[in-house]
């Protein structure tokens, strides 16, 4: 039998080799000049070139070291820097399809390129929207419904099991809908509600294992963490919130090295400017904003065990991803200076935002610039390794080298 692509070069009479010329000669953008920070660590490129085709890097590197193919579209980014699009691991979004596109444009807005709904999703909407992602919205992945103990008074969307059966029946639930990994509460908040014990979590994070699925987990404790690394868990979605850190959880730590910390660091409770948000938040409501944000010591305690804690499980090796929690779109520029502050090179939080978050999500077409991977980028008017507030000066964010149309977005938003 003749295979079926012969015949159709055949009958269009082409040949393998004009099929390869068709491919060859999609439209191409060369973005050059920018100062190039590719998410894996090495020092920053400058003078870059990122060759785009189809959506797609097919080459990065200094100019004079890349061939830039005759006729195509040239961008010229002297004086920025560009930066991988940002992956959010932890936010909690809306059900409804309108509402979710809406903070998925949102998040694209702010440079965002993947975002993950962690534990709280009950509608069909959320798996329709990741599996058909939206032009100019941030791509999106989920954990569907969480599981906890009952907790009667809270959100109702995760499973609330009491039993080992149930945990792996939950589970098993969970990979028939086809979630992205699976999320767990280990928290009694603040004594109302019995917590998962670890036979449960153990029985979970088994079956999810059974099915080739993560488990990343709301903690509190310093004991809890230690449970939950004993019992196999893959990743953290939250610091250890009640104490500094012991050589004890280190060690178990460096025994599981394959184990993700996102920090998901609080408010810090100091005064701070909110200005850089006027492009989507309407006047009246930036004036409220910044009303609020005074200095709090009460957060600032808080706030310092965590970072503390952060510091040093970084300075141990431990790998660090990154999240936000809720839904602000704009909170992943507050989450990235919370966690210089508490230690980490901006360097090494840009990293944690990109590579190391595609990474946990296993998303092998994201998280760097460099060849093969989408072209999702963030075009910085300064250099966040002087400053990692200068994530927040955005000059453009490109998603499958597409431009998102912030000019567009920000109309919509001021004008609500």
């Amino acid at each position: 039998m003749i295979p079926l692509v012969l015949l159709f070069l055949s009958a269009t009479g082409c040949s393998p080799s004009d099929s390869a010329e068709v491919v060859d000669s999609a439209p191409v953008t060369v973005f050059e000049g920018a100062r190039l920070i590719d998410g894996q660590g090495g020092a920053p490129v400058e003078d870059a070139v990122l060759v785009v085709r189809e959506g797609h890097f097919i080459e990065v590197g200094r100019r004079g070291e890349v061939d830039v193919p005759a006729g195509a579209d040239r961008v010229d980014l002297s004086d920025k820097t560009i930066i991988p699009a940002l992956i959010n691991t932890h936010l909690h979004l809306a059900q409804t399809r309108e509402a979710l596109l809406d903070q998925l444009e949102h998040l694209a807005y702010y440079g965002v390129g993947v975002a993950v709904s962690l534990g709280s999703d009950s509608s069909e909407v959320v798996f329709q929207v990741r599996d058909e992602p939206v032009a100019g919205a941030a791509r999106l992945r989920t954990a569907g419904r969480g599981i906890t103990r009952p907790e009667p008074g809270r959100g109702e969307a995760p499973y609330w099991i009491d039993t080992e059966d149930e945990a792996r029946a939950a589970v098993r639930e969970l990979a028939a809908s086809g979630v992205d990994l699976v999320k767990i509460w280990v928290d009694d908040r603040n004594g109302q509600y019995e917590k998962l014990t670890p036979e449960l979590y153990g029985a979970i994070i088994d079956e999810a294992h059974r099915h080739d699925l993560l488990v990343t987990a709301h903690i509190f404790t310093l004991e809890d963490a230690k449970g939950l690394l004993r019992a196999g868990l893959d990743a953290f979605a939250h610091g250890i919130r009640d104490r500094d850190v012991d050589d004890e959880l280190l060690e178990l730590w460096r025994e599981r090295p394959h184990v993700v910390l996102v920090p998901n660091l609080p408010d810090p409770g100091v005064a701070r400017d909110v200005s850089w948000l006027g492009g989507t938040v309407p006047a009246e409501q930036l004036s409220e904003m910044q009303a609020t944000a005074t200095d709090r010591p009460d957060a600032q305690e808080r706030f310092a065990v965590q970072a503390r804690n952060l510091a040093r499980l970084n300075e141990e090796g431990v790998r660090i991803a990154f999240g936000t929690d809720g839904s602000a779109p704009w909170s992943v520029h507050l989450e990235m200076a919370n966690m210089v502050s508490a230690g980490m090179s901006p360097a090494e939080v840009i990293v944690a935002a990109t590579r190391n978050s595609a990474e946990l999500l296993g998303l092998t077409d994201a998280g760097t610039v460099e060849e093969g991977k989408r072209a999702d980028f963030v075009v910085l008017d300064a250099n966040p390794l002087d400053d990692i507030t200068y994530t927040r000066e955005i000059s453009a964010v490109y998603l499958g080298g597409v431009a998102v149309d912030r000019e567009r977005l920000s109309a919509r938003w001021l004008a609500n």
